[in-house]
């Protein structure tokens, strides 16, 4: 296997090379070649498999420079009950991403409902654990092979800053320079990143946005220079590996909700909470993959970049300044990386026309194209938009009558859920879950006036000691930050 550039000017390379590199030379990132395809058969032979024997046979399929055996190991140190025990609603955390019904009933056509994929069961009690816990043991495995270091640079939203620096805590070879957007996230968000204060853990609380700290990320890695002296890599979803270890998911949920069905071939709808296009693209790769998935329903706030584009086909990314600041903060994005990727399969591997597309910071416009008119044939992924007091509706009624408490992401994806959820199509839907009501009281609170539980571990997290360092989004004042601690 593969892999090359969206925007085709830089050499194929194998997935260790792409692991560590993160972002293309050329700009672009980084898509197989070809995607691998499993077939019902196969997903048959999966169903009763465990997390990590699915993740394994998923893997196995996009990495091939990687001994199966160590490659099997890798996966079973990573998805275990120890990592991923922080289940709210009673499942075995043996399952490590169990499925949780809301709604089900059965007809002429099997077993269908509403239900709501618990992702976020891991250490920092977000999705991003289930790829940046893989990608920590990846990038271990691989730097110790090669004898080589790493410097992660990434830009976090809220949740990739904590899950990749619980992953990489420790780890020998590895410094970590994560940008946040300064007094942007929850309290109990910013104290799971700033309290730790580990030797390789550096925090750097950006003034403005998430897309200013994006943008500094993507400037530093775009340096040739300087990305080669000082080996920058990336843990933020524009580096394949953490997509393809979201595939995983996608297959799971799969396989739980048709667990009763004579066959794998029936398919499912997913709703999709996505601010960086990094879940939902998983999903697509999924869905490319052979995976029956029949729409891919995109979930966004009030920052609705994504929503304008898939209902207009204009791309049309706001600046820093008209970002809003949500109850659901870590989709507070207008700059979307994993977008290219789709945008690249959408216009046909075209990757000239992927170079000009993203030529401009302005966006573009594809209403009129042949591409965008086959969009829903092609790609069924229909789009919702959300506002604060939809969030509070959600998460009010879910408490209410299913007697379980959803964070405002996970809010997001159940009012898009519900408002594209046909129950007589019998095609089950799958609202994937980004985290743990308690990383977001405020908002529950106002919502159910019900404290949500703060697992065993992270109580009194906030009040821990931190360690941040505040500063303009410049390149240049972070590429000195990094020249003076990683000596």
């Amino acid at each position: 296997m593969r892999y090359i550039s969206t925007r085709g000017l830089a050499p194929a390379v194998p997935f260790c090379d792409v692991l560590l590199a993160g972002l293309a030379p050329d700009g672009g990132l980084y898509v197989p070649e070809t995607y691998p395809k499993m077939t019902t058969k196969e997903l048959a032979a999966l169903r009763y498999a465990s997390y990590s024997e699915v993740a394994f046979k998923v893997l196995s399929r996009f990495i091939d420079d990687i001994p199966p055996a160590d490659l099997l190991a890798i996966c079973d140190k990573t998805y275990t009950a120890e990592n991923f025990k922080h289940s709210r609603n009673g499942a075995d955390p043996k399952q490590i991403v169990p499925l949780t019904w809301l709604w089900e009933t059965t007809s002429r056509l099997g077993n269908h409902g509403l239900g709501i994929l618990e992702l976020s069961n891991g250490p920092t009690l977000a999705f991003k654990d289930l790829g940046l816990q893989l990608l920590g043991n990846l990038f271990e495995y691989v730097l110790a092979k090669r004898d080589e270091t790493l410097n992660v640079l990434g830009a976090t939203s809220g949740d990739t800053g904590s899950a990749a620096e619980y992953a990489l805590r420790g780890k020998k070879g590895i410094n970590v320079f994560m940008l946040s957007p300064e007094g942007k996230m929850s309290p109990f968000q910013r104290a799971q990143m700033y309290s730790l204060l580990d030797s390789n853990i550096y925090n750097i609380a950006v003034r403005g946005m998430f897309d200013d700290a994006q943008d500094v990320v993507k400037a530093v890695s775009n340096d040739a220079e300087f990305k080669a002296e000082f080996k920058i890599g990336a843990v933020n979803s524009i580096n394949l590996a953490r997509i393809i270890a979201q595939v995983v998911y996608y297959v799971w949920g799969y396989l739980r909700a048709t667990d009763r069905e004579n066959s794998c071939e029936k398919p499912i709808d997913f709703a999709v909470p996505t601010g960086n296009f990094g879940n939902i693209c998983a999903g697509h790769v999924a869905r490319e993959m052979g995976i029956p998935i029949r729409m891919l329903i995109l979930a966004t706030n009030e920052n609705d970049v994504l929503h304008e584009f898939f209902r207009t086909g204009v791309y049309r990314p706001r600046k820093a300044a008209d970002v809003s600041i949500t109850s659901s903060p870590s989709m507070d994005i207008s700059k979307a990386s994993n977008f290219e990727r789709f945008i690249y399969d959408l216009v046909a591997s075209d990757s000239k026309r992927v170079r000009e597309l993203f030529s401009s910071s302005d966006g573009f416009n594809l209403s009129g194209d042949a591409h965008f008119r086959s969009l829903q044939k092609r790609y069924p992924m229909p789009s919702h938009a959300s506002t604060h007091l939809n969030r509070l509706s959600m998460i009010r009624t879910t408490w209410e009558k299913y007697c379980i408490l959803i964070d405002p992401h996970t809010a997001d994806a159940m009012a898009a859920a519900s408002y594209h959820f046909r129950p007589n199509e019998e095609v089950s839907m799958i609202v994937l879950e980004t985290a743990q009501p308690c990383k977001f009281d405020e908002t529950i609170l106002e919502a159910t006036r019900v404290a949500p539980k703060i697992p065993q571990g992270l109580v009194g997290i906030e009040d821990l000691p931190q360690r941040v360092v505040v500063m303009n989004p410049d390149p240049g004042e972070v590429k000195q930050f990094i020249r003076d601690h990683c000596a």
